[in-house]
């Protein structure tokens, strides 16, 4: 049977990878290769992985890392993180990675979204946005790593990037991440209902049911996660998982025939 693509979302900081909790405390998991060969051995559906440090400090993406993290991934790969020109994509696209991933840059340079999709096809950007509830309970928009609030509606925007050509939205909410409490189910909802191109939940994944509620319940084409996939038991030990095929498929099928 068909089902949603079930997406391990990775966190580069400083070459190794980490895992954070609401964007903050970074967990060191590992050298980012031998996770990939975990994660290969597992025929996972695809892999994402985002530089958390590269545009709050600057940097271009690491591209040595990412050709060698490309050479040995055996599944489609996006990257993002530091991508700040048309120049940057054509150099992570040309090192086998299939899509990359417009965060920050997507906000000050939304025509760069344009100007990507009309170059690279539109299937091959990913826009990804940030939201965090503010003081008021409101979604808003945050770049840089979370630090920095746009006062942007993620609805709204979602569909300027709809509009702008991105092939994909990447909604990840900064208030789930690394709780493993569940998607922000509203969020998705709102967002998925507005836009014409696949939404991707990230943000509070504990369980297969949880994948599912996303997409049945919320409208999400595909579902991403971290601490799932990362962390076992309730003292988060490090060890790399992934559902079976057969439990994705009966999780999503269920939660269709509610």
């Amino acid at each position: 049977m068909f089902r949603p693509r079930v997406i391990p979302c990775l966190l580069l900081r400083n070459k190794g990878l980490v895992k954070t909790v609401k964007f903050q405390k970074p967990t060191y998991l590992g050298d980012p290769i031998n996770i990939v060969r975990i994660f290969n051995d597992k025929e996972v559906d695809e892999l994402f992985f985002l530089d958390i440090t590269a545009t709050p400090e600057n940097k271009t993406p690491p591209f040595q890392l990412l050709s060698e993290i490309a050479s040995e991934c055996f599944m489609p790969l996006g990257y993002g993180g530091g991508i700040r020109t048309l120049e940057d994509m054509k150099k992570i696209l040309r090192l086998g990675v299939e899509k990359v991933s417009l965060n920050s840059v997507a906000v000050e340079q939304p025509m760069l979204v344009r100007q990507a999709a009309d170059l690279f096809g539109s299937s091959t950007i990913v826009v990804s946005i940030d939201v965090k509830k503010d003081f008021w309970g409101r979604y808003r928009v945050f770049t840089h790593g979370g630090r920095k609030s746009t006062g942007l509606d993620p609805v709204k925007f979602a569909q300027d990037m709809d509009r702008a050509g991105a092939g994909e939205l990447l909604i990840t909410s900064i208030d789930r991440d690394g709780t493993m409490q569940g998607y922000d189910l509203e969020l998705v909802r709102q967002i998925s209902e507005t836009v014409s191109v696949p939404v991707v939940a990230c943000g509070g994944a504990k369980t297969v049911e949880d994948l599912a509620r996303a997409v049945n319940q919320a409208g999400a084409s595909a579902v991403a996660a971290g601490s799932m996939f990362v962390f076992q038991g309730p003292h988060r030990a490090v060890l790399i998982s992934y559902p079976a095929s057969h439990e994705l498929e009966e999780a999503f099928d269920k939660g269709e025939n509610r």
